[in-house]
C-alpha cells in the first residue's frame, strides 16, 4: 500500500462585490485581509471606475500582511474621506472542503 494522498482539485476564485460608505473602507478592508482566503481586493468608485487595486500573497500572514499594508491604509483612508459610496469587489480562493465551494461548485 502507498502511503501518498491523492491530490486534491486545484481552488479557484470567487467574486463577490460589496457596496459601502466610504468612511467605512479601511475597517472593512483590513477585516477581508483578516479572512485569509482573499486573493485580490479591488477598490471602485459608484459608477464602477477602478480606484485602487491590492492584491495579496497567497499563504501569507495575516499580521504580516497587516503591516506590509499600512500605507495602503493610509490611501484608502483619504479615499474613503473623498468619495461617499464604493464598491469592493473581493476575489477569494476557494478550495474544495469548503463549505461555499460545494454549495456553489
Amino acid at each position: 500500500m502507498s502511503d501518498q494522498q491523492t491530490p486534491q482539485s486545484s481552488s479557484r476564485p470567487i467574486t463577490e462585490e460589496l457596496e459601502l460608505a466610504g468612511k467605512d473602507l479601511v475597517e472593512r478592508v483590513k477585516g477581508l485581509i483578516e479572512e485569509g482566503n482573499v486573493r485580490r481586493i479591488i477598490i471602485r468608485n459608484a459608477e464602477g471606475r477602478s480606484l485602487l487595486e491590492i492584491p495579496m500573497t497567497a499563504g501569507a500572514v495575516v499580521g504580516g500582511v497587516l503591516v506590509l499594508y499600512s500605507p495602503v491604509f493610509a490611501g484608502l483612508a483619504a479615499v474613503g474621506a473623498l468619495v461617499a459610496r464604493l464598491k469592493i469587489e473581493v476575489v477569494r480562493e476557494i478550495t474544495p472542503g469548503d463549505d461555499d465551494f460545494e454549495a456553489k461548485g
